[in-house]
C-alpha cells in the first residue's frame, strides 16, 4: 500500500496544532468527507461529531464542523463520548458519516480524527485514500451556495443514550448490586457515561480520573498506567478495578489484590463463559499477533481457535465479520464485542466480565488469570532510515533464531506503522532463551541500522 500522506492506522493523529493535527487539515477533511458522502444523491446529508476531553478538541471540532457545513452538509455535534458512543450515535442518527476526535491513550498534546461509515464500522483504507485525494484540491471547489449551507446543531442527551445502550448489555436477571467498582476514566471521554452507567446498574462507584482539564488525559491514570486503578482499589478495598483510556475503546482490569488483568486474559475470561453458554460465535477468538500463546493454547484446549491479524483494531473487525467472529481483541485491552458494537468498547467489555464476576460468586483473583501467560519479551529497535529488515545479518538472525525456538514459541519482527521503529517481540516456554533470541535479533538490526 502507498505511504498516505494524512491518514494512518487509526485515522489521523499527530501533535495538536502542528501538520497534520491543524485546524486547515481539520476543515480540509470536513469538506473532502463532506463531498465524498454528499456524492452518493441529492437529500440532506448528516455528519455526527463527538470528542474526548483535550484542550485541542475546542480548536478541530469547529474546523470539521466549518468544513462540512461548507459544502452542504448538516452537523450533529456530541460533545464528549466514547468512541464506541459516536460509531452508535452514526448508526441511530442514520447519519452518512461519524467523526471522533481523539488521539486515544496518547498525551493530551497529541489529537486525532476517526471516521465511522453510515453502518458504524471504521471507514476502509480505500475510502480514507478517496479522502485524502480530495483533500489536496482547492478549497474554493465544490462550495454550496448560501441558501445550501449545512445545519448544525448539539445533540444534548447523547451521553444518556449511551448509558441506556450500555446497560441493555448486561444481563438483565443480574445486578451489581453489593459490587464495590473502581473506575478509572483516564480524565477523558467516559468520565461521565462510565461511572453513571455503573452505579444504574447497582454498583457501589469509586470514581478515579472523572475531573478533566483540558490537559490531563490519561496523565498518571486510565489503562496505560494502571497502578492509579491498582491503589484505588486496595485503598477502598473494592472488589474489582476497571479502567479505560482516553477514547474509552481499551480496557484493562485489576483484581481487588490490585493485580492487572491485560486483554488477553479479558477476552480467555469472556469467550470460556460465552463458550459455556453456547454465545461464542465463529468457533473461537479473533486476535493481533501480539497476543499471548498462552491464550492460543487456552482456547485450543476448549476446541476453539485463535485467529490472528496483524496489528490494529480495524483488521481484527475485518477478519471478525469475515468469519463471523463476535469476540476479538488486542492485549492492550481493545476488545470488540460484535454482537453489541462496531468498534473496541471498554464499558462494554467490563460489564461481561462484571456478569461473569457477579454470576459466579467468586473473587476477581480466582478468575483473573485464565491461562498461565508464555514468557514475552519485547524490544523495539530505533533507526535513521533505509530498510534494517532486508538486511541479510537481519534475515539469518531471525532465521537462527526460529530454529532454536523449535517450534516451542514464536517470533515476530515488524517496523512499527507510526514510529521508524522495529519492533521485535518472542515468546516461548523457556524465558532465558526468548531474552537471548530477542537481544540478538536487535544486536543484528542496531548493526543493519548503523550499516
Amino acid at each position: 500500500m502507498t505511504k498516505r500522506a494524512y491518514f494512518g492506522t487509526d485515522g489521523i493523529r499527530g501533535r495538536a496544532n502542528s501538520h497534520p493535527m491543524t485546524a486547515e487539515v481539520a476543515l480540509r477533511v470536513g469538506m473532502a468527507a463532506g463531498k465524498l458522502f454528499m456524492s452518493q444523491d441529492d437529500r440532506r446529508h448528516l455528519v455526527v461529531i463527538g470528542k474526548d476531553t483535550r484542550l485541542s478538541g475546542y480548536m478541530i471540532e469547529p474546523a470539521l464542523v466549518a468544513g462540512f457545513t461548507s459544502v452542504g452538509m448538516d452537523v450533529r455535534t456530541l460533545g464528549p463520548l466514547p468512541t464506541p458512543g459516536v460509531a452508535m450515535m452514526t448508526r441511530s442518527l442514520r447519519a452518512d458519516l461519524g467523526v471522533m476526535i481523539s488521539a486515544s491513550h496518547n498525551a493530551y498534546s497529541d489529537n486525532g480524527i476517526k471516521l465511522f461509515g453510515p453502518d458504524g464500522f471504521k471507514l476502509s483504507d480505500a475510502r480514507e485514500a478517496e479522502i485524502e485525494a480530495l483533500m489536496d484540491q482547492g478549497l474554493q471547489e465544490g462550495l454550496a451556495g448560501p441558501t445550501d449551507l449545512g445545519r448544525v446543531r448539539r445533540i444534548d442527551d447523547s451521553q444518556a443514550r449511551y448509558v441506556e445502550i450500555a446497560k441493555a448489555t448486561f444481563p438483565k436477571r443480574l445486578n451489581l448490586s453489593g459490587m464495590r467498582v473502581v473506575v478509572d476514566c483516564a480524565n477523558g471521554a467516559a468520565y461521565k457515561v462510565a461511572p453513571t452507567a455503573l452505579y444504574e446498574l447497582g454498583a457501589e462507584v469509586i470514581p478515579v480520573g472523572v475531573a478533566p482539564n483540558g490537559f490531563n488525559i490519561n496523565e498518571e491514570c486510565g489503562s496505560t498506567h494502571p497502578e492509579a486503578m491498582s491503589r484505588a482499589v486496595k485503598e477502598y478495598r473494592a472488589d474489582v478495578g476497571v479502567a479505560l483510556d482516553g477514547d474509552a475503546d481499551r480496557l484493562v482490569l485489576c483484581d481487588e489484590k490490585g493485580q492487572i488483568v491485560d486483554g488477553d486474559q479479558i477476552m480467555a475470561l469472556i469467550a470460556g463463559h460465552w463458550a459455556e453458554h453456547d454465545r461464542l460465535t465463529g468457533g473461537g477468538v479473533v486476535a493481533t499477533v501480539m497476543s499471548n500463546l498462552g491464550l492460543e493454547r487456552f482456547l485450543a484446549a476448549r476446541g476453539l481457535k485463535l485467529e490472528r491479524t496483524q496489528v490494529g483494531d480495524r483488521y481484527v473487525m475485518a477478519r471478525m465479520r469475515e468469519g463471523g467472529f463476535n469476540l476479538g481483541g488486542e492485549q492492550s485491552g481493545h476488545l470488540i464485542l460484535s454482537d453489541f458494537s462496531t468498534t473496541g468498547d471498554g464499558l462494554l467489555a467490563a460489564l461481561q466480565v462484571l456478569a461473569v464476576l457477579k454470576e459466579s460468586g467468586r473473587p476477581m483473583s480466582e478468575l483473573a488469570r485464565q491461562f498461565e501467560p508464555v514468557p514475552q519479551k519485547l524490544e523495539n529497535v530505533r533507526f535513521a532510515g533505509g530498510k534494517p529488515l532486508e538486511a541479510e545479518k537481519v534475515k539469518g538472525a531471525i532465521a537462527e533464531a526460529e530454529q532454536r525456538l523449535n517450534g516451542s514459541g514464536r517470533i515476530l519482527v515488524r517496523a512499527s506503522g507510526t514510529e521508524p521503529l522495529i519492533r521485535i517481540m518472542a515468546e516461548g516456554d523457556d524465558e532465558k532463551l526468548v531474552n537471548q533470541v530477542v537481544r540478538e535479533i536487535a544486536g543484528a538490526v542496531k548493526a543493519a541500522a548503523a550499516a
